[in-house]
């Protein structure tokens, strides 16, 4: 999931917000912490871990495992890993630049920096693959798929169009090249089958839906008629049948995939890809401006946000056997909609968080904290890099797959090499991965 920093944003001390894999959680870092949450009412939010680790801009929790990750700004070039539920530190990495972002799924983590991506393997962290010079990326855009069957990596194949690179870290091999968009990308997400994939540039008025591998146009979308708009977040829905999007103004979009077809499975994505490549083979025999109007669509359904011009992430997911809209932003408040799966139209706010306690927004001195905090992981792509770390792999005998004379990590095991594969760390796969309360954490 995409995380959200407030650093930009006055009177807070925000490092990021972000939802799990499959939306049953959120971490929240500050200039104080971080704090992780479990999304399984409405009416509550029970907190299931607190650290006083400061500075994290980075946090991000495996499904609803006790493995989580964090980067502070103290280390902006060390990867954390922990148990949170038994207090300890299983491993740590340090990397030759500052870490942009972190995604995980069940067979791989990856680590993106500006100019280079870190492929591991999740069940002993072993480094399976680095992938150098990769297109400037000062954001650290990627996605990683989460479903069981495949493990697809999505990023940035230029810094000045919108085409899109999906790599298999299974097979280790590029699968397509997307050319998405003009523009460049600004917001990537796989479905949770890991079937489609989600895009949007920094123009922000077009999404996109590929198919995956195939990388065939499925469903092109306008958020708006704005010429420029930020957007913050794109993510589908469990089912694949919705996807929402967040930006910078007050509205949130959720627009539906209708396969118009044969219900559920693989036969409604089969279906949609036909549809997809009948609409694209129409579209070549019409005027540029009818073909782009033919394959658009309005929002299914829309949210209204009560403040503009902060970052924000957004997730579909159902909550107490209903659909949900949930908006983390930057300002350290989580809102959850009602979204009518038949009609759409407006969503009806459900509930509204508030993720910071009255610490989180004032100094040591009782004022606000101006905007002068700790940089977002985009800003600081741009600050000078420190030395290249000298590569080491402490505790371990391995060379992960590094090629002589290439820059490896610096891999330290604080009790010796770990395998986080039992089923403590990864909850079966046919489970329900998310608790009922603070009584069963």
């Amino acid at each position: 999931m995409e995380s959200a920093d407030g650093a930009n944003e006055p009177g807070l001390r925000l490092g990021c917000v972000a939802f799990n894999q499959d939306s049953t959680s959120l971490a929240l870092g500050t200039r104080a912490g971080y704090q992780l949450f479990s999304l399984t009412l409405v009416e509550e939010l029970d907190c299931v871990h607190k650290s006083d680790t400061p500075g994290i801009y980075i946090a991000e929790r495996l499904f609803s495992s006790s493995l989580v990750v964090v980067v502070s700004s103290n280390e902006p070039q060390r990867m954390h890993i922990y148990h949170f539920r038994k207090g300890t530190e299983i491993c740590s990495y340090s990397y030759p630049h500052r870490i942009l972002s972190i995604k995980l799924n069940r067979q791989r983590l990856v680590v993106c920096l500006q100019e280079s991506i870190y492929i591991h393997n999740i069940k002993d962290m072993k480094l399976l693959q680095t992938l150098f010079n990769t297109p400037s990326n000062p954001s650290g855009l990627c996605a990683l798929s989460v479903s069981q069957s495949s493990s697809y990596l999505a990023y940035p194949g230029s810094a000045t169009d919108g085409e899109v690179i999906v790599y298999d870290t299974n097979s280790m091999s590029s699968l397509t090249k997307i050319p998405a968009h003009d523009s460049p990308l600004a917001a990537l997400a796989f479905s949770a089958s890991a079937t489609n994939l989600a895009s949007a540039s920094e123009r922000g008025t077009v999404i996109r839906v590929f198919s995956v591998p195939e990388g065939q146009r499925l469903f092109e979308f306008r958020r708006g008629m704005k010429r420029y708009v930020s957007i913050n977040c794109l993510c589908f829905s469990p089912d694949g049948h919705f996807l929402c999007a967040s930006s910078n103004t007050e509205t949130v979009h959720v627009f539906k995939l209708d396969p118009l077809g044969p219900s559920g499975g693989d036969g409604a994505a089969t279906w949609t890809a036909y549809v997809g490549k009948m609409f694209s083979a129409a579209s070549s025999y019409l005027p540029a401006q009818v073909s782009g109007v033919m394959s658009q669509d309005r929002a299914f359904a829309t949210a209204h946000l009560l403040s503009t011009g902060q970052r924000n992430v957004c997730t579909l997911v159902p909550i107490q056997k209903l659909l949900r809209l949930l908006v983390a932003t930057a300002d350290g408040q989580l809102f959850i909609y009602d979204v009518d799966p038949q009609d759409g139209g407006e969503c009806r706010l459900a509930h509204s968080h508030r993720l910071t306690g009255v610490d989180d927004l004032m100094d040591l001195e009782g004022s606000k904290v101006s905007a002068q905090v700790s940089p977002s992981y985009a800003e600081t792509a741009a600050l000078p890099a420190s030395s290249v770390v000298a590569a080491t792999l402490t505790g371990y005998s391995e060379d992960g797959g590094a090629k002589k004379g290439e820059v490896i990590p610096e891999h330290e095991f604080a009790t010796g090499p770990v395998r986080l594969d039992d089923e403590n760390e990864f909850p079966p796969i046919g489970s329900c991965h998310c608790g009922t309360g603070s009584g069963q954490r």
